[in-house]
């Protein structure tokens, strides 16, 4: 169970890190070096398509990374 436990925790390290890897900047490119600011205050910059996914993912697989933390270091013990 504890072979078990980890490699699935490594498997999910490697998914979080991949998927943090590939989202973008919240201020990439042109627009928002220039205007960025002004519409992440009033909430225009929505998430759309593939980056509301990893966004999305991101907080699924960090959240079992916690969890399968946890149950690492309570088998472990």
């Amino acid at each position: 169970m504890v072979i078990a436990s980890k490699i699935i925790l490594a498997i999910i390290s490697v998914g979080l890190i991949a998927v943090v890897l590939l989202q973008s900047g919240k201020s990439a490119g042109l627009s928002g070096a220039i205007g960025g600011g002004a519409e992440h205050l009033m909430g225009k910059a929505k998430a759309r398509g593939f980056d509301a996914f990893l966004s999305k993912s991101t907080t699924v697989l960090a959240i079992l990374f916690m969890v399968c933390a946890l149950v690492v270091a309570f088998f472990v013990k």
